[in-house]
């Protein structure tokens, strides 16, 4: 069975070798309000700027963000924008290596993108690039960085924007040295010769890009996955992924049904830069050992973070993990408390924001419909709610050595589960007096089998103005006579 949880926590000891077409990416963003009075165009009042590493180092900037390693080969001008790349793909710090070859024959490619500020609609671009294939002599350089790379990495990225770096030889040499050496390669491909990618592991064309290099129709999704098997056929590719834009992806993988995967419902602000999302994820799950369709799922999830920023942007580890995760998983981590002085900082944000703190507790052995009540009454009495569970000490002296049936831990995890409970908090005295000093709620909540007189805690709560509430049980519900009929033998 796959594990994502498992498989996410790994990808930070992978390394991934990229290699291809580095640029600058400028964005400038700000608002127009008026026509020059110089001629019929658009004055744009300028608020920011921003400079980043795009292209293919885009690519490069998402595997570092994700928190593994990447290598980097590519080329450069001998230019002030070649320079200022090499600054910042250095300053990603260790994550970064790069090996970027300069050639004085032709500039750094550059682009320039304007921005409404308030509406994120592009304005204008300009680029500055020579889109010629580089000369042999660099072309002998790149190959020769990466083949010396390729033996430290878990992947391979070939990112391809058509800007001359990924000549056919220079692909074709990235190819055989990693299938040679057992390393999956991801292509993001260019062009309209998909040819020069043969023997490469996958290949993420779009739907445009898919059409174009096979002739064939794509409208739906049958015709998608078959255009995509054709493409795999000529390659000699594992598996084609064909990104669909608000379609979602849909996977082809050699000798196996094509898998469509729907797109997150997420407001887009800006797709650039979200394809190299998609390999660099892609490339690192498959580096950590995943299967195609598990990769396919988290490059989906980690696109879908992207597009809804601005530019060029990136993915972090948590943001993956919050996304393809359910909240149920992420809730332990987030919710369980065992040293106390972790509930302070919790409970001084809540009350800074006025929020009105609840409080129960209870063994929750074995979580029945009753329990289920109690947690949501409790919880629509208060905008957080704190639940104490007694430590499995504490359940062996109430309930004796046969309980709890379940370890604190285990009881724990699935209260967290729960949307009703907000933080859960374990106590290991007999009673949660000594917890309810710390968290000092607004409101308590017992079992109706309580009389108001016999809850811990309520002079404590009346005293600073809270109240006590107690909830009906639901009828024949009860951890104790759960355990007891399971104990009995059963009639035949």
């Amino acid at each position: 069975m796959f594990d994502f949880e498992k498989q996410l926590s790994a990808l930070g000891r992978q390394t991934v070798l990229c290699v291809g077409d580095l640029m600058l990416d400028t964005y400038v963003y700000g608002d127009v309000a008026r026509i020059s009075p110089e001629a019929p165009a658009p004055v744009i009042a300028v608020s920011r700027e921003d400079v980043v590493v795009g292209g293919a180092g885009n690519v490069a900037r998402n595997i570092a963000s994700l928190g593994a390693r990447c290598i980097f080969v590519g080329v450069i001008g001998k230019d002030a924008e070649g320079r200022l790349l090499k600054s910042e793909l250095a300053g990603k710090g260790s994550r970064v290596k790069a090996h970027l070859v300069i050639d004085p024959s032709r500039p750094t490619t550059r682009k320039l993108r304007f921005v409404s500020e308030h509406h994120s609609t592009h304005l204008l671009r300009a680029d500055w690039e020579v889109a010629k294939p580089i000369g042999s002599a660099i072309e002998s350089a790149v190959i020769k960085q990466a083949l010396a790379a390729l033996p430290r990495a878990d992947a391979v990225v070939i990112s391809d924007y058509a800007k001359g770096v990924l000549t056919p030889r220079v692909i074709g040499a990235i190819i055989a040295r990693a299938k040679k050496l057992g390393k999956p390669v991801v292509v993001d491909p260019k062009g309209g010769d998909f040819s020069i990618y043969r023997g490469a592991t996958v290949i993420t064309p779009n739907r445009k890009e898919l059409a174009y290099v096979t002739r064939a129709e794509v409208s739906t999704n049958a015709e998608v996955a078959a255009a995509a098997a054709k493409l795999a056929r000529t390659v000699g590719s594992q598996a084609v992924l064909v990104t669909l834009s608000e379609g979602g992806m849909l996977l082809h993988e050699r000798g196996a049904q094509a898998v469509h995967v729907p797109a997150y419902p997420v407001a887009v602000r800006d797709v650039s830069g979200a394809g190299d999302t998609v390999v660099a994820a892609l490339a690192l799950m498959l580096a950590a050992g995943s299967d195609f369709e598990a990769a396919v799922r988290a490059a989906n999830a980690a696109a879908s973070v992207v597009v809804g920023k601005r530019g060029t942007a990136t993915v972090t580890a948590a943001e993956l993990r919050a996304r393809i995760l359910p909240a149920a998983a992420l809730a332990p981590e987030e919710k369980i408390v065992f040293d106390w002085s972790a509930i302070e900082p919790r409970l001084d944000e809540w009350r800074a924001n006025d929020l009105r703190i609840g409080f129960t507790n209870g063994v929750f052995d074995l979580l029945h419909p009753g329990h289920i009540k109690i947690l949501a009454q409790a919880r629509a009495r208060c905008d957080r709610l704190v639940v104490g569970l007694n430590s499995d000490a504490s359940v062996r002296r109430l309930k004796g050595k046969d309980r709890p049936i379940q370890n604190e831990r285990a009881r724990a995890e699935v209260l967290a589960g729960l949307s009703a409970a907000d933080l859960v908090v374990v106590f290991p005295q007999d009673t949660p007096l000594e917890l309810i000093r710390r968290v000092r709620p607004s409101v308590l909540v017992k079992g109706g089998d309580y009389r108001p007189d016999q809850v811990v805690g309520r002079d404590l709560v009346e005293a600073q103005g809270g109240e006590v509430m107690l909830v009906d049980l639901v009828p024949g519900f009860s951890t104790t006579r759960i355990v007891e009929r399971s104990r009995k033998p059963r009639r035949r």
